[in-house]
């Protein structure tokens, strides 16, 4: 059925919501906006889905949200009475109709009998993940989508672990969406019979309570942080968010009271109006919180993400200006404290081990050697790290220590199995209070580290490509990187190159082959001679490619050139290919 079908076949229902249709009205002329709105289904991937807003198959509306809740209602009662019986948990964020869309899902599972528990009020991504494995439920429902712009909203899926289902999984969940054939005639419940019949309940407090207790679990040295958290001055702003009522509970808990909020940024707001960019991996969602860090002369300043899973920290440099970290640096800071503290309290196992994806930072690996902790290497998506912590808790082949990815993403403690920008803004005020202690910034720490370790820095680049020739484009750029290996780059010769689709090493010098491991996935990653490397992995949820680099000298000037290099190098072969 081509889109002009189905926009007949929506105005042709007779039921449709008026907002929807009216809107479908008012564009009946607009060939673009309709076949955009309708040429596909909007895709329901391994993430769950995500995109605009608006009336059509291809767009985030009621209709699409039941069709998501119906896939998986059906996705559950393949796996039993008792997956059914336990039920669903629904959180959802500050974005536009993120309440609705939750309560949309919990009547569409009603009306199949699956009794679901929905927050009342917005909260962050990771306090879905801990509710899932409080409440006991078989599974989670995150309305949310991210830091992607205001016109946007997703729909995310989570196991009865509290992590995003795993590939296996998520592809019989996405094969029973794709199998529901009218999101239109989709049945649903009433809000209040099925509350009546027990298979709706609004929850908030008890759960927020439960949540805050466990957050106290993440301070390392309780007694640094009662000595020093009066005096280490905080900023915080959770970009119109859903984490500011649990992070500020978290501050209270943990000791950490001298917190400035950015308070324009403090409500929640569908449009973000008080904020350049969502973001925190964008140093402009610190434009405000650095003028009030300037203001409360603040040893750090934080950010987390409009659903609470990502998190920003910036503090002042040798100028005394604040410098936004990399989320690499970041988790370095966490990582080399939170093993010490270990060390030193005789708490650090002898199994223990780091979990980082592939582009990650090669400097986690180097200082968890230093502590005689091994480190693991996933693939990109936190869903990997949850996997592993769940297979360590079975087999007991190893302790989880740390996990964390370049994007902003940690987790300390796994009472949360999704990344969790509370915990990991606790975990950083921590470590900015070891280093206040000492007379110095958690920039300061930083250089520490690279003394200590050698500098490691990294970069992103990232290229788009529209439409279906753009996806042609992709295929042809990553088949071309395939069958043509770098054997030089930078000055340096390849070591090895690792292609995740066919799940082999190469080593460049003999042509040996080498399992990686891991499960497939359409990556390519380039180690040099030197331990440089690079990575392109095109994006799971939208059309482009990105590129990561990674190098290490012993001064920083030294790295700064390395990578500027590597970048040109690779970026003269990005731009060859795609042509």
């Amino acid at each position: 059925m081509d889109w002009k079908k189905h926009f007949e076949r929506w105005m042709g229902f007779e039921d449709l919501r008026n907002d929807l249709r009216d809107e479908l009205t008012a564009n009946e002329k607009n060939d673009t906006y309709l076949e955009d709105s309708f040429y596909k289904n909007l895709e329901f991937g391994t993430g769950g889905m995500r995109g605009e807003i608006g009336p059509g198959t291809n767009r985030m509306n009621i209709y699409t949200i039941r069709k998501a809740a119906q896939g998986l209602a059906d996705y559950m009662k393949t796996e039993g009475d008792e997956a059914v019986s336990r039920g669903v948990v629904i959180a959802h964020d500050n974005r536009r109709q993120s309440d609705e869309f939750a309560l949309e899902a919990a009547c569409t599972l009603g009306a199949n009998g699956i009794k679901t528990y929905v927050f009342s009020e917005l909260r962050p991504t990771p306090q879905l993940s801990f509710a899932v494995r409080e409440l006991g439920t078989h599974t989670g429902i995150m309305i949310t989508a991210s830091h992607n712009p205001p016109e946007y909203n997703g729909f995310k899926v989570y196991g009865e672990d509290g992590a995003q289902l795993v590939p296996t999984d998520a592809d019989r969940l996405i094969e029973m969406v794709n199998a529901v054939e009218d999101e239109l005639l989709i049945k649903t419940g009433e809000k209040e019979a099925l509350e009546n019949e027990g298979l709706l309940e609004f929850v908030l407090e008890e759960l927020d309570e439960k949540y805050g207790r466990a957050l106290e679990s993440v301070v390392v040295d309780q007694g640094l942080a009662n000595e020093v958290g009066n005096d280490l001055s905080i900023v915080f702003t959770p970009l119109h968010g859903a984490a500011q009522k649990p992070m500020m509970d978290g501050f209270k808990r943990c000791g950490f009271t001298n917190v400035h909020v950015v308070e324009e940024q403090a409500v929640p707001d569908t449009e973000f109006s008080a904020v350049t960019s969502p973001n925190p991996e964008e140093h402009r969602a610190f434009d405000r919180a650095i003028i009030l860090g300037d203001k409360r002369g603040a040893d750090v300043l934080i950010a987390t993400d409009p659903d609470g899973d990502r998190v920003g920290v910036a503090a002042k440099d040798e100028s005394g200006k604040y410098k936004v970290l990399t989320g690499n640096q970041t988790g370095a800071l966490m990582l080399d404290y939170l093993l010490m503290k270990k060390k030193e309290a005789g708490k650090l196992p002898e199994n223990g081990v780091v979990i980082k994806t592939i582009v990650t930072s090669e400097m986690g690996r180097r200082v968890a050697s230093e502590y005689g902790v091994d480190t693991l290497d996933v693939l990109t998506g936190f869903k990997f790290i949850g996997e592993k912590i769940r297979g360590y808790e079975k087999n007991g082949e190893h302790t989880y220590l740390f996990g964390y990815e370049e994007s902003y993403g940690y987790l300390i403690e796994p009472f949360a199995r999704d990344k969790d920008a509370i915990q990991a803004a606790l975990l950083a005020s921590e470590v900015a209070a070891y280093y206040k202690k000492q007379g110095k910034t958690l920039y300061d720490g930083l250089l520490d580290l690279f003394n200590r370790y050698g500098c490691y820095l990294e970069d992103l680049e990232s290229f788009v490509f529209k439409g279906k020739s753009g996806a042609e484009t992709m295929n042809a750029m990553m088949d071309s990187f395939r069958e043509t290996p770098v054997r030089e780059l930078a000055g340096q010769k390849v070591r090895y190159q690792e292609d995740y689709l066919t799940g082999n090493r190469t080593l460049l010098d003999d042509g040996a082959e080498e399992e990686i491991g891991l499960p497939l996935s359409n990556v390519i990653k380039v180690v040099l001679e030197d331990g440089s490397w690079y990575c392109l992995r095109p994006s799971g949820t939208e059309p482009k490619i990105k590129a990561y680099f990674g190098v290490n000298r012993p001064a920083v000037s030294e790295a700064e050139q390395a990578l500027e290099r590597l970048k040109a190098d690779v970026l003269d072969k990005v731009s060859a290919a795609s042509s």
